[in-house]
């Protein structure tokens, strides 16, 4: 018989949505399915005064490979670009935007309909009245019949009106769909190169900043001026977009308040890129806005003293090794090699602290250097001396690391503690050593130790990516979710190849919601090393909230293919060592891992087979889920809607008190959950159903 029921169904059995402005911590021992664990990033005001940084979001686009134009209208650094402006708005010295809340497109993302979803859906769905609103460009412009165009990658001059981004719709965009006090468009649209015949840079210019009265619009150049873009801008940038990030990292504070407002960094960027292109390019700025916006806040820059001269100078490093890198000012501004200057103009008039280092030698410095009003200061950086180890503490540190990898309980990790502590007490230069010390510190869920002794061995070697990488992680497992991204982004930044770093990506932005970089992160974790298993999990996550279920599937089973070992044995260990993240081994001591996570594995796969009504797969799956974790709510919810679907799509009477039964079992662990209500409605059509037979 046919069963004829009403069924109410969640729309998903997903993740709640992060309330605006922020999450409260959780308790360190929280345990959720929806995997949400962040601390609160408040801002914390300088001695001279409160300083109040709104809500912002922002959209990040960077076009550099256009493959249905011309070779020679290809551009060199705009990607490059986007991601120098990406990770000044999420740094904490500097836009202070919440990673989350900065969508990033460059190659093949930064399509037509991507840009057009950003800027006309998204940022509309989200901008509220009191929030900052910012909207990054860096690519080709074009006019064609009279009319402004941005290039997405998937431009064709064909037809530029259907594959171009009018600025008719960008302007309508930000003028009445886009909410904000604050609303910020920085363009770099108007590089070398005729896109289309009409292409008239005057006519680009004039419309970009004239888009609306209430904004604050800064663009690369104005009349028929090109914009430049060139190695020799901190080893490679468009020149515009240099001074826009030097000016947010706080080169444009003027007035040493660690605040640079949208009068400041205008005023900066103007004056230097004038005279960096000889007066060839000359940003201009248009809307009306309140001079003080607050466009970058950088605590440590608050300070005493009189305003800098208005000339700015230049640092030219030179190094006699490869991979230097460069610290100004305890900040790290790119990376030396040798034969290969690396250029940065913009600097304040003054002394500066210059340090170089690399892995395995003293630190060039730090040391004072000057930079003079409108000229260059050629520094040349010498690493020399290798970095010897006392041979007491050599003798140690193997042996230490060995018994490290073997210790399974707080006992063994209490000595792990130990033997680091002796080694960095004979030698407190030892970055690899104060690695390992954290690493014990966490594992003993000392965090807050762990964090100094991570940042000791940052200090001794800031180019350490391990270090920078296995603190990221750290960061993530504590909820500080949004430092975490930082961290992992620098190290991306310096080496695009870290597995690790890529791998922790995809669960960062997996908890903060934002899919498709989680999808993308764990694509190349996988790529990088593709037998790691947890890389296939996080992957399947990204997919199944993307509702790309049938993708998800196979992404799922190749986890389960890879760690499929006997959970008991040597081999559970190392699959704790090698990985970080919300299920490590801060939990080892109360749960296995390796069961939580195939538990979660068999939980998604239910959950795909359900959505794409494979209802007896979906059965199956969520059975498997409950024999690694029979109290997990959500399972037996998931379970019953897909006995309850099965029941309706075969009329199979029988599996309604199977799926009653589960609904009863989840609000009797949970009934408090968002979903608690649709069980209990399907409980009482069930009893209504069956009473009626």
């Amino acid at each position: 018989m046919r069963i004829i029921l009403p069924i109410l169904l969640a729309a998903s059995v997903a993740f709640a949505a992060p309330q605006a402005g922020g999450t409260k911590k959780a308790p360190a021992n929280a345990q959720q399915r929806d995997l949400k664990y962040e601390v609160d990033e408040s801002i914390d005001p300088p001695a001279t005064g409160k300083v109040s940084v709104p809500r912002s979001y922002a959209v990040v686009i960077g076009v550099q490979n256009y493959p249905k134009l011309d070779a020679k209208l290809q551009l060199k650094y705009t990607e490059r670009d986007a991601e120098s402006v990406y990770s000044i708005l999420i740094s904490r010295e500097g836009g202070n935007f919440r990673a989350e809340n900065v969508h990033k497109l460059t190659g093949a993302k930064a399509t037509l309909a991507n840009i057009r979803n950003e800027i006309e859906n998204w940022l509309p769905s989200v901008a509220k009245d009191d929030d900052r609103v910012l909207i990054y460009f860096a690519g080709h412009g074009f006019v064609y019949n009279g009319k402004v165009f941005l290039a997405p990658t998937d431009f064709d001059k064909a037809n530029p009106t259907g594959t171009g981004y009018s600025v008719e719709a960008l302007g309508a965009a930000f003028g009445s769909k886009i909410k904000g006090k604050w609303k910020v468009l920085l363009t770099d649209a108007c590089h070398s190169g005729a896109v289309t015949s009409e292409t008239d840079v005057r006519t680009i210019n004039s419309r970009l900043l004239d888009l609306n009265r209430s904004l604050f619009s800064l663009t690369a150049s104005r009349d028929r001026e090109q914009s430049f873009e060139s190695p020799e801008w901190g080893g490679g940038h468009g020149i515009f977009t240099y001074y826009v990030v030097k000016g947010m990292e706080g080169e444009a504070d003027e007035s040493h308040d660690g605040i640079v407002t949208a009068d400041e960094l205008s005023n900066y960027v103007q004056r230097n890129v004038r005279e960096a292109s000889g007066g060839r390019q000359n940003p201009t700025l248009g809307g009306s806005f309140d001079n003080n916006m607050l466009l970058a806040y950088i605590p440590a820059g608050a300070k005493l003293g009189d305003p800098p001269k208005a000339k700015f100078g230049t640092f030219i490093f030179e190094s006699n090794m490869d991979n230097v890198e460069v610290f100004v000012d305890g900040k790290s501004v790119g990376v030396v090699s040798k034969g290969t200057p690396l250029r940065l103009p913009g600097i304040n008039p003054g002394v500066h602290q210059i340090k170089g280092v690399r892995m395995g030698y003293e630190p060039d410095g730090p040391k004072e250097e000057i930079v003079y009003p409108g000229q260059d200061t050629t520094i040349t950086l010498k690493m020399l001396i290798p970095r010897r180890r006392p041979k007491a503490a050599l003798d140690k540190f193997d042996p230490a690391v060995e018994r490290y990898q073997k210790a399974r309980g707080p006992e063994q990790y209490r000595r792990a503690v130990a033997d680091f502590q002796e080694i960095v007490g004979i030698d407190p230069t030892y970055s690899q050593a104060y690695l390992y010390l954290a690493r014990a510190q966490r594992d003993l869920q000392d965090f807050e130790k762990a964090e100094k002794s991570f940042k000791k061995a940052l200090e001794i070697d800031p180019d350490y990516l391990e270090a920078r990488t296995t603190y990221g992680g750290m960061l993530f497992d504590t909820g500080n979710t949004d430092e975490a991204i930082r961290q992992l982004n620098a190290v991306i930044q310096r080496d695009k190849n870290q597995a690790t770093a890529h791998y922790l990506l995809s669960q960062a932005f997996r908890v903060k919601e934002q899919y498709k970089l989680a999808i993308e992160s764990a694509q190349n974790a996988v790529r990088l090393t593709p037998n790691n298993s947890e890389a296939y999990f996080w992957l399947a996550e990204g997919l199944r909230m993307e509702k790309r279920y049938s993708e998800a599937i196979p992404a799922y089973q190749q986890y389960l293919k890879l760690s499929n070992f006997d959970s008991n044995g040597f081999e559970k260990f190392g699959y704790y060592a090698i990985g970080f993240g919300l299920f490590k081994k801060k939990r080892a001591g109360t749960q296995d891992v390796w069961k939580e996570l195939r538990g979660l594995t068999y939980f998604g796969l239910c959950e795909c087979e359900r959505r794409i009504n494979h209802f007896d797969n979906a059965i199956s799956y969520c059975q498997r889920a409950l024999s690694f974790d029979k109290e997990d709510p959500l399972t037996h919810y998931s379970l019953a809607l897909s006995y309850f679907r099965q029941g309706a799509a075969t009329g199979d009477v029988g599996l309604l008190p199977a799926a009653r039964k589960h609904f009863n079992t989840m609000l009797a662990i949970n009934p408090d959950l968002e979903e608690s209500n649709i069980a209990k409605q399907n409980i009482a059509n069930i009893d209504k159903f069956l009473s009626a037979q």
